[in-house]
């Protein structure tokens, strides 16, 4: 095989990111190409193993394996394809020609085979494993679920402000009386508010997850129509989104409708007491709370998956969480004498 060294880099482009593709893919390959781009990477050399170290400085072992997962996925139906071949093909013989140096074609196969290994070799898992430990139990600190007290404690911490307040009740009400993500409740639309579901008064969740569409029963929680429309009322709004954020002053109302992130930020405002501290509750703890509420009063497990838009039940159990912890107690089998100290 031929030693031809090619002193100009082949400028190598393909489209990483297939259309069509679902958000959660689209969100990790271009934050990974973001990544790239920032560092200098090279997009047919990925990195992995240095990307993989950057993103546990921000996520957890499980999320970094995933986005991992996908990059290599992607990487390995493009490396496969005749496009990616041609593209390299294009590039090493564009790149021959900026070097000036003599070739034959033995030459340039050799430098496009080199390529493509260095490629399949960049994605190989063993060079970027994620170490991911699995725990039994998750303390209740860690995934937080409301109890009714807390949860009616959070719904009235904002107060009922003609418009911050009112926006801001309505928002925490509408996550807990329907178990819906942050993104969701960043979408939804007056529209989406009073739609039925064989008859019972639902919220119409046109796009969540996996672009999958869905309809959630208030049942006896539609109370908090009552309090959305309240907010509707004040601020005006007759169509559109239904949660929006305010100029400076909290006094005028934006048109559009507020990000995920703000859903966030929102509840940071608002941190309520728990075992005798405050605590700041996260979007997805009032998931978790809806899901361990209606299945301790009732609900079917199976109900409570659908309306929380789960594709595995297991995910809805987890999102349950341990409900026989007292059972689990154990017996006072050996004593010590207190009085004694």
């Amino acid at each position: 095989m031929s030693n031809l060294t090619i002193t100009n880099k082949p400028n190598i482009t393909f489209e990483l990111i297939p259309q069509g593709a679902d958000k959660d893919t689209q969100s990790r390959l271009g934050r990974f190409t973001d990544w790239c781009s920032t560092h200098g990477q090279l997009i047919h050399e990925p990195d992995l193993a240095a990307y993989r170290d950057h993103l546990l400085g921000e996520l957890a072992p499980s999320s970094v394996a995933a986005h991992l997962g996908t990059i290599r996925g992607r990487y390995d139906r493009i490396v496969q394809s005749n496009q990616y071949r041609d593209a390299v093909e294009v590039a090493v013989l564009e790149a021959l020609e900026r070097s000036g140096q003599p070739y034959s074609i033995a030459d340039r196969e050799a430098a496009v085979n080199r390529i493509l290994d260095r490629t399949r070799s960049a994605i190989n898992p063993r060079l970027s494993e994620v170490k991911v430990s699995t725990s039994q139990d998750t303390p209740d600190s860690q995934h937080r679920r409301l109890t009714a007290r807390q949860a009616t404690n959070l719904l009235k911490a904002p107060g009922l402000d003609p418009l911050r307040g009112s926006r801001d009740t309505s928002l925490i009400g509408l996550m807990l009386a329907t178990g819906i993500r942050a993104a969701e409740a960043a979408a939804v639309e007056v529209r989406d508010l009073r739609q039925a579901l064989g008859g019972e008064l639902a919220l119409h969740i046109r796009e969540g997850k996996g672009r999958k569409d869905r309809l959630i029963p208030y049942g006896p929680m539609d109370w908090v129509l009552i309090i959305i429309d309240h907010w509707l009322q004040y601020a005006g709004i007759t169509g559109g989104p239904v949660f929006r954020g305010f100029y400076q002053g909290y006094t005028v109302t934006r048109e559009t409708a507020i990000t995920t992130r703000a859903v966030g930020m929102i509840l940071k405002d608002y941190p309520i007491p728990i075992n005798g501290e405050l605590v700041t509750v996260a979007p997805h703890d009032l998931r978790r709370t809806y899901a361990r509420l209606q299945y301790e009063n009732g609900v079917d497990l199976i109900g409570i998956q659908q309306n929380l838009g789960h594709e595995d039940l297991k995910t809805t159990q987890g999102y349950i969480g341990t409900l026989d912890a007292s059972a689990r107690r154990p017996a006072a089998v050996i004593e010590f004498d207190l009085s004694a100290l």
